[in-house]
């Protein structure tokens, strides 16, 4: 009868599921869309340990999260999906710096952006800085009566 009861107990431990006795890990996993910034100078030099602050498109006075650029001028975030909008993103290092405004929500999951100047810009600030020399010769070549 032991021999038995011995046999039994033995057949039973075989039969327990060895995970019971191994260390459980719960994983769980969201899908989320992240934003990555990458700041450089117009050198093409990345704005390394720059401030980056993020606000949401609900309150634009108040930052959503502050950080720091790593060396390469890279930051990534996760905006709230339940703010869609656009959400404001600037950098800031030593006086430099600048503001993209990133949307976020609907159609604009692969969407980029950048700050950069377009070429009628260009084209505006050249004309500008001619027209303001042209002006200043013009003053100081005038005639005095």
């Amino acid at each position: 009868m032991k021999k038995i009861f011995i046999i039994f107990i033995t057949v039973l431990l075989m039969l327990w599921p060895v995970a019971a006795f191994a260390h459980g890990v719960d994983i769980n996993y969201q899908t989320k869309t992240a934003v990555e910034i990458v700041a450089k100078f117009d050198t093409g030099q990345p704005v390394s340990g720059a401030q980056v602050i993020v606000y949401a498109p609900d309150n634009p006075t108040e930052p959503w999260v502050t950080g720091k650029a790593d060396e390469n001028g890279r930051y990534i975030f996760t905006p709230d999906p339940s703010k869609p909008g656009t959400w404001d993103v600037q950098v800031r290092l030593a006086g430099h710096g600048g503001v993209v405004h990133v949307p976020v929500g609907g159609d604009n999951t692969a969407a980029s952006g950048s700050t950069g100047y377009g070429t009628i810009q260009i084209v505006v600030m050249s004309a500008c800085v001619i027209w303001g020399f042209i002006g200043t010769a013009l003053y100081f070549g005038r005639r005095k009566s």
